[in-house]
């Protein structure tokens, strides 16, 4: 039972993986928006230039690893 539901969780395709990536990217720019309103000025822009940046790093991480095949 766990098996099938533990299935439902991994990134088989591109396809999925560049839809995983696009969710974090939209949470990621709303969060950085949310920066701006909070920290007005330099510190917001920056907190909001970082937000993807991350994005950038796992969305990398996520396409290698189904391109290697890591998600059998």
């Amino acid at each position: 039972m766990f098996q099938s539901i533990k299935r439902l969780f991994v990134i088989k395709t591109k396809f999925e993986a560049f839809v995983v990536i696009y969710g974090l990217g939209v949470g990621a720019v709303e969060r950085g928006i949310q920066y701006m309103h909070d920290y007005p000025g330099f510190g917001g822009k920056l907190l909001f230039a970082v937000c993807p940046i991350a994005v950038f790093m796992a969305g990398a991480r996520i396409l290698d690893s189904v391109e290697r095949g890591y998600a059998d």
